[in-house]
């Protein structure tokens, strides 16, 4: 949804060598022929992704959204219909499908306009308004400081069942970043950072290296405005660049042909963030950036080690510059053979080598399966690439505080991550987590009855960190070992335990453990399930019932809420008492009839 609810930044770009789709758009909705009307740059890149594309919804869709958001405009002027159209254009260039493009170009219409999410659903099925719904923020107005925690959280379980929702949000939040020049500095650093601790992170658990690379760029230009323009200044006017990456792959396609490996070859240049940050990591003046290239081999995972062995043949590797992510995936299934070798005129060349289907899950993660959906079955299981994403549901249902949960996301989101080895499997974790860290992930009673631990075969203190790739024995007291002194290290939790842990599994349930005595708090969810059985019971008491939501939904909107659900919520907050809200329905089917 567009951050200045009905009433946006002003339309940009991310980079000023872009052709923007701001302009592109002023131009469509300046012309509005049969032939170019607003819809027809997001139908081409539909259609050229899926050729057979149903594109009568997109435009139905569109003429709904326009109609919803019509005399609402940006803060540059422009009419607000440009942020969804803009929303779904970057979708259709992912490769989504109809329905997650028609969801884009409606996410905000339940949230600012008078469309409900009931019409919706009767325009457009279920599937669409489960999208929309999971993009909708709560009202600040009515939640205050719980909103964005109770948001976020919505959004997260939505995803828990259509992963598209994310998708839609980080699509969302791209072009707001992209837009936010008719702001203050103030506000551009402070959604810039906001974007940063979340989306960022989150769009690289996704995998979805599509979207990141244009959303860690466009919030370095707003957060580091002069290392931005200094970046951009060395990317434009590097000396015999071109023609050096030129030389590159030239001799790289030789040597691949020459030993019967079928591959493309191609540059590959880094996006400002990812300069930037070797630059500072380096403690550099001037920008620190490797000519880059990758290779994709048309064969099986074997034909990357081929390829290897090719380039280290024709170029000398540089030591300790070797990672292999083919044998040791990514946590967001990224893989891929990382090389540096001493390329022609004794420069130092980074290469990548993978596989076409690696290449695809690399670029677009989780939105693989949606743009390449006949060959579905030979990318990285989608399952296996939502771990994450399940362990976060997970939290979830621990915690009753939202508050707690957007913490935990948040600390999740920032850490980088290890993999350890547990019985018989490989478990990821947060860097600096330690042996209880590792109890909990393996389960809850395992954590709590967490009692010692060993590294690499030694006994170590559960507050030890832990390093990449140890291999860890848990103990409890339930385990038949007679080498541990129960009255020297009593069976867990301990509070002190908080003092260390890393991973948010852990912090959630060890406080949950020293906080069962006290009454839990409720979610948003929950309060709406109550409110509604509490005007349930009250009708009853009146011999009245309801048939449908329709006649709370007209309430809810005659007295000055948002939807349905917050007036729920109201009532179990006793802001309006079940009683009054009641009479007052009663009075108004009445009248009506």
């Amino acid at each position: 949804m567009d951050l200045d609810a009905g009433h946006g930044a002003a339309l940009g770009s991310a980079r000023p060598s872009e052709i923007t789709l701001s302009k592109r758009l002023r131009s469509l909705l300046s012309w509005p022929s049969a032939e170019d009307d607003p819809v027809t740059y997001l139908v081409r890149a539909h259609r050229a992704v899926h050729p057979s594309a149903d594109v009568s919804v997109l435009r139905r869709s569109y003429a709904i959204a326009e109609s919803m958001h019509r005399g609402q405009f940006r803060k540059s002027g422009e009419p607000y219909i440009t942020h969804p159209l803009a929303v779904a254009q970057i979708c259709a260039e992912l490769g989504m499908d109809t329905v997650t493009l028609v969801a884009a170009l409606l996410h905000d219409t339940v949230e600012d306009t008078r469309y409900t999410l009931q019409a919706l659903t009767g325009d457009f099925g279920a599937e669409v308004a489960h999208l929309v719904d999971g993009v909708t923020k709560f009202d600040k107005a009515f939640y205050g400081k719980a909103a964005e925690a109770e948001t976020i959280r919505k959004m997260i379980i939505a995803a828990g069942k259509d992963v598209r929702v994310l998708i839609i949000k980080l699509a969302d939040r791209l072009h707001n970043m992209r837009t936010l020049d008719a702001r203050s500095m103030a506000s551009r650093a402070r959604i810039a950072g906001a974007t940063q601790e979340v989306l960022v992170p989150l769009c690289d658990r996704l995998g979805i290296q599509a979207l990141k690379r244009d959303l860690d760029d466009v919030v370095l230009r707003h957060l580091e405005p002069e290392a931005y323009a200094r970046i951009e200044e060395h990317v434009n006017s590097r000396p015999g660049w071109a023609g050096y990456l030129d030389d590159v792959v030239g001799q790289a396609r030789v040597v691949l042909r020459r030993d019967k490996i079928v591959a493309a070859v191609k540059p590959r240049p880094r996006h400002y963030y990812s300069i930037w940050k070797d630059t500072v990591a380096r403690e550099q003046d001037i920008p620190f950036d490797l000519p880059r290239i990758v290779i994709v081999v048309d064969g099986p995972d074997t034909d990357c080690y081929a390829a290897l062995g090719t380039i280290h043949g024709l170029w000398r590797p540089v030591a300790g510059r070797f990672k292999d992510y083919i044998a040791a995936p990514k946590n967001n299934l990224y893989r891929s053979l990382h090389t540096t070798v001493i390329g022609p005129g004794e420069r130092t060349v980074e290469v990548l080598i993978r596989t076409k289907t690696m290449d695809r899950t690399a670029e677009y993660g989780v939105a693989t399966d949606f743009r390449y959906p006949k060959a579905a079955n030979d990318s990285a299981n989608s399952a296996d690439q939502l771990d994450w994403l399940q362990r976060v549901l997970n939290w979830e249902r621990t915690t009753t505080d939202p508050a707690q949960f957007l913490q935990s996301l948040r600390c999740d989101l920032a850490e980088t991550q290890i993999q350890v080895f547990a019985e018989g499997r490989q478990v990821v974790l947060p860097a600096g987590s330690t042996p209880v860290d590792l109890a909990y992930e393996l389960g809850p009673r395992r954590g709590d009855h967490c009692l010692a631990a060993k590294i690499n075969g030694r006994l170590a203190p559960l507050s030890s960190q832990l390093d990449e790739g140890d291999v860890v024995e848990i103990f409890s007291e339930t385990d038949a070992h007679t080498e541990f002194d129960l009255t020297v290290a009593p069976p867990g939790p301990r509070r002190e335990w908080l003092g260390f842990v890393k991973s948010p599994q852990a912090q959630m349930q060890i406080s949950r453990f020293f906080a069962e005595h006290q009454e839990p708090a409720i979610s948003i969810t929950d309060k709406v399930r109550l409110g509604r059985a509490t005007i349930g019971l009250t009708l009853r008491k009146h011999n009245r019932g309801l048939a449908s939501d329709l006649p709370l939904r007209r309430l809810a909107e005659e007295q000055g809420y948002p939807d349905l659900e917050t007036l729920l919520v109201a009532v179990v907050d006793r802001t309006i008492e079940p009683d009054a809200v009641v009479e007052q329905l009663i009075a108004m089917v009445d009248h009506q009839e």
